[in-house]
């Protein structure tokens, strides 16, 4: 099955050996994203709010350069280095995914790369 690449100049460029995202047949798999804004290549400034958001906005873009949106993602993983804060990013991530309830797990890790409070990926139908 061929493999295509899938980038935008509207998520995060990859800060390692790795893609974006890839599409496989009818199927995408996002990289996961954490929060550093697309421009500048920084983490955001801010709390787990304000981390959560930009992610959710990383992960939009990539949908949107394979054609694809909220209500095709068929399977989320969460990484949360406090899940104290699991409330706060499940309000953020429920926003943008009002009717559709895609299946998800939500990990506790140590540390993410760049001091990120949480890291999002997703994997979706096209």
């Amino acid at each position: 099955m061929k493999l295509e690449i899938v980038t935008t100049d509207n998520s995060p460029a990859a800060i390692g050996p790795y893609s974006q995202a890839i599409k496989s047949g009818n199927m995408l798999y996002c990289s996961g994203q954490i929060p550093l804004d697309p421009v500048t290549g920084e983490m955001v400034s801010g709390d787990i709010t304000a981390q959560t958001e930009r992610v959710m906005k990383n992960i939009a873009a990539l949908l949107s350069a394979a054609g694809a949106g909220f209500d095709d993602v068929i399977k989320t993983t969460i990484y949360l280095v406090d899940m104290g804060d699991f409330a706060s990013v499940n309000e953020i991530y429920g926003r943008c995914f009002k009717n559709h309830k895609p299946a998800r797990s939500t990990v506790a890790v140590k540390s993410l790369p760049r001091g990120a409070l949480l890291e999002i990926e997703v994997i979706a139908g096209l």
